[in-house]
């Protein structure tokens, strides 16, 4: 589904690149998660996937083409839920059909129909002041689903939340995915996040860097946190914060 073929990118107040002839690939329905220490490139390659900015070398692909050809093949969602606080939640879930001119019926139905599927459907005249963190999440999560894109960027969603919350978001998200099919490319710092959710996990550990390290999950789906006592899911745990402290070392 996205493909990186030899891309470089600098930031124009930077003295050194952030990624020189990066090439990797994610397949159609994946769940893959990046981790690398903070300001390594995990969220410049989120503004790359988006057109935020433009490599200096290289190509970006999706489905096959350059992404500078096409529209609306990603949606976006940051740290922080940015739900609008003077409008109602049925008004923030639509707000992305609105910019698309999906007609108001439509965008009511496909609503009430995301709220469902994420158990807010009694908040729907509410406003973003009446819910938990946990809750605006999933909200800010159905306003991403309805921006229509089949490949989804979560740029660590749930990293305000405290600790209960955020596992509950986890496991609720698995399911999400698991029920879409669509593909989620996910940014986090907690390393045993990444390997719960993940079908694969991207490694960071230079910059500038020209790849990622590819770590396989030994976990099949549907997962529960159980699984992550097994032997070799504690071991790829350990292996990771080892590659990560590596780094923070340097």
């Amino acid at each position: 589904m996205l493909e990186f073929k030899g891309v470089s990118f600098q930031y124009d107040v930077d003295d050194f690149p952030m990624m020189t002839d990066l090439s990797f690939k994610v397949e159609d329905g994946e769940f893959v998660s990046i981790i690398g220490a903070s300001g390594c490139g995990k969220s410049t390659l989120f503004r790359l996937i988006n057109g935020l900015e433009k490599p200096q070398k290289g190509e970006i692909y999706y489905n096959g083409q350059p992404i500078e050809s096409q529209k609306n093949y990603s949606s976006f969602m940051p740290q922080k839920d940015l739900l609008l606080p003077w409008r109602t939640i049925e008004k923030n879930v639509c707000l992305p059909m609105e910019i698309m001119r999906v007609p108001k019926d439509e965008q009511k139905k496909a609503c009430r129909e995301a709220l469902e599927q994420v158990g807010l459907i009694d908040y729907i005249n509410k406003y973003p002041k009446d819910l938990s963190g946990g809750m605006k999440q999933r909200v800010a999560f159905a306003r991403t689903l309805l921006a229509g894109a089949d490949m989804l960027l979560l740029d660590e969603p749930f990293s305000a939340l405290d600790y209960l919350t955020r596992v509950d978001m986890q496991e609720w998200l698995l399911s999400q995915w698991q029920n879409s099919g669509k593909t989620i490319i996910f940014i986090t710092h907690d390393v045993e996040e990444a390997v719960f959710l993940s079908k694969r996990i991207f490694v960071i550990q230079d910059r500038p860097f020209s790849s990622m390290e590819s770590v396989d999950v030994p976990m099949d789906y549907p997962r529960n946190r159980a699984d992550l006592k097994r032997p070799e899911v504690a071991d790829l745990k350990e292996m990771l914060i080892s590659k990560l402290r590596k780094k923070g070392a340097r």
